[in-house]
């Protein structure tokens, strides 16, 4: 597991239950596009549409600027939690997100955009979620959310983490302790934030 930066203000605020995290790069108030500056993501497509399209990729502030957005993380495709519990949080509370206004309901993971299509497809959630892939983990890396999982034989991977974006500014970020709970970065969580 990384080793986290931890201040002694900010572990006392924590106990006192007045942050979550206080080390990722993006937080609540912060621009998600600043402070990712020059990342692109992949949506998810297939091979042939990869190559149709020149492998293009998404600028983040096609995805953000001018929209209410859902996004959240998770450690991998295919893994337990993240396909058992995660994605069917959003995929199955898709319309009263969309009674809330939000444009878009976004999954992304450390995975390459072939990977994310074909685990969207198995789910059934390609119609209710955008995945995008982030191949390299520089959206991750960027935001300080991503860890190394490389003990569970996963390599460098995401947190589980959610957020509410408004033009790009985050009004809810939150973040698991660790990848393998699922106590806060819920479908259902997130929607009473709203």
């Amino acid at each position: 597991m990384a080793l986290m930066r931890v201040n002694r203000p900010a572990a006392a605020a924590v106990a006192h239950g007045l942050l979550r995290r206080t080390f990722a790069s993006v937080a609540v108030g912060g621009d998600i596009v600043s402070a990712a500056e020059g990342v692109s993501l992949q949506k998810a497509r297939t091979w042939d549409e990869g190559v149709s399209s020149n492998f293009s990729t998404t600028p983040l502030r096609d995805i953000f600027k001018g929209k209410k957005v859902v996004i959240f993380g998770l450690p991998g495709a295919y893994t337990g939690v993240c396909s058992n519990s995660h994605v069917p949080s959003y995929k199955n509370n898709i319309d009263k997100f969309k009674a809330k206004g939000i444009d878009s309901v976004i999954c992304v993971s450390v995975n390459d955009p072939y990977v994310m299509n074909g685990w969207a497809e198995k789910l059934e959630a390609k119609e209710a979620i955008e995945f995008y892939g982030d191949f390299d983990g520089s959206f991750h890396k960027s935001l300080e959310l991503g860890m190394d999982l490389s003990g569970a034989l996963l390599g460098h991977r995401s947190q589980r983490w959610s957020a509410f974006v408004v033009d790009g500014e985050v009004k809810v970020l939150n973040i698991e302790k660790v990848p393998s709970e699922f106590k806060v970065s819920g479908g259902e969580v997130i929607l009473g934030q709203i």
